[in-house]
């Protein structure tokens, strides 16, 4: 890193006992140091973006005289290494042009907050979605906003499935239609808005219907993530089980969520880590969960339910392909609309005779790698 420089959102403050808090207060993203001696607040007050690693260690030799150098470049080096401080002088990588610099900027701020791996220039994350390749399932109220909502955040290349045609009752939640859209396909529609809404990204549209295992296998062939929003046919042997073992076979990530009633949840899993979606359900089943049903689906729905349950969708499709925040494969969470105490969250580990998560080994990078 040649000019270290603490990223905006977490600039440090000292309390009163000589401890540092760093990263502001964003849970799960604060850290505190112990710096009884003042040598890492001297340090971060010289990472400004004008001063190298080395100048910054003598510099702090220089003011601490008990200070050893080794001790100084270790201190500025963990310091770089923490993932709070970005490097002044990284330029923006070529592959995104001016306007795509200018769209992104607010993700941009939010990556940075929340990504404390260290980073060449801190539009990683971006990139990374610029070259991804979704396939959106459903164009319902769940799947309409999830698709609306990763169009919007840059997703190279988005596919949008649905064989049905828009109805009168679907605009009390779906977001991509219109009034005078009733009676033409949800797909159409949907690339024509999505294209509307960024120019900048490739929008697809087919009409299949998924009738079994096979025609959604034959969907997948060329995309890094399936976002599955639709729930029709339900389990046992339904489209998320279908969805289960094509993805698993095809090695990619999916993400299946829904809304029933005011109950709003999302699943995501990994042919590569974490509990498949028949292991999950298994483990309810084992606890008797019956009064939760994790297969994402219901008739009951108003705007924010559809809302929140697309938005979801979304973010946890941005997470398997940028790996930020960590996607947790194998997991299912949501909340209650009606029962704001009453958050969902679902963990289990693989069957070890799972045929499609197997001992569900772990391994790094999801999508986007």
């Amino acid at each position: 890193m040649r000019l270290p420089r603490i990223k905006p959102e977490h600039r440090p403050g000292r309390l009163g006992d000589g401890v540092i808090r760093i990263g502001g207060t964003v849970y799960g993203v604060a850290g505190e140091i112990a710096d009884p001696n003042g040598w890492a607040w001297t340090a971060l007050g010289l990472m400004d973006g004008s001063n190298t690693s080395e100048q910054i260690a003598d510099a702090l030799l220089r003011r601490f005289a008990a200070l050893r150098p080794e001790q100084a470049a270790r201190l500025v080096e963990t310091l770089i290494g923490s993932g709070y401080v970005e490097d002044a002088a990284a330029a923006p990588p070529p592959e995104l042009g001016s306007e795509e610099l200018d769209r992104y900027s607010r993700s941009h701020a939010f990556f940075r907050r929340i990504d404390l791996a260290p980073r060449e220039h801190g539009w990683e994350a971006q990139l990374r979605l610029k070259r991804a390749r979704v396939i959106v399932l459903g164009l319902g109220g769940t799947g309409s906003h999830a698709a609306s909502a990763l169009a919007a955040s840059g997703v190279g290349s988005l596919h949008c499935v649905d064989p049905d045609r828009v109805e009168l009752s679907n605009l009390n939640r779906q977001v991509l239609y219109r009034e005078k859209d009733i009676g033409r396909f949800k797909a159409e529609v949907a690339a024509e808005r999505l294209g509307e809404l960024n120019s900048g990204i490739a929008v697809t549209s087919s009409l299949d219907r998924v009738d079994d295992e096979r025609t959604l296998t034959a969907l997948l062939e060329g995309f890094d993530v399936l976002a599955l929003c639709a729930d029709r046919p339900k389990d046992p042997e339904g489209i998320r089980i279908w969805a289960n073992r094509a993805c698993a076979a095809a090695g990619i990530p999916w993400v299946g969520g829904g809304y029933d009633g005011p109950l709003v949840t999302v699943g995501t899993y990994s042919a590569r880590s974490g509990a498949c979606y028949e292991c999950v359900c298994a483990g309810e089943d084992a606890l008797r969960r019956h009064d939760l049903d994790i297969g994402h689906g219901g008739p009951g729905v108003m705007a924010p339910s559809a809302g929140i349950s697309g938005q979801l969708v979304a973010h946890c499709v941005i997470s398997l392909i940028t790996g930020v925040p960590d996607p947790r494969p194998g997991t299912v969470r949501g909340l209650n609309l009606v029962g704001p105490d009453q958050n969902v969250f679902i963990h289990h580990q693989p069957r070890p005779d799972c045929p499609f998560c197997g001992a569900g080994e772990e391994s790094g990078a999801e999508a986007g790698e």
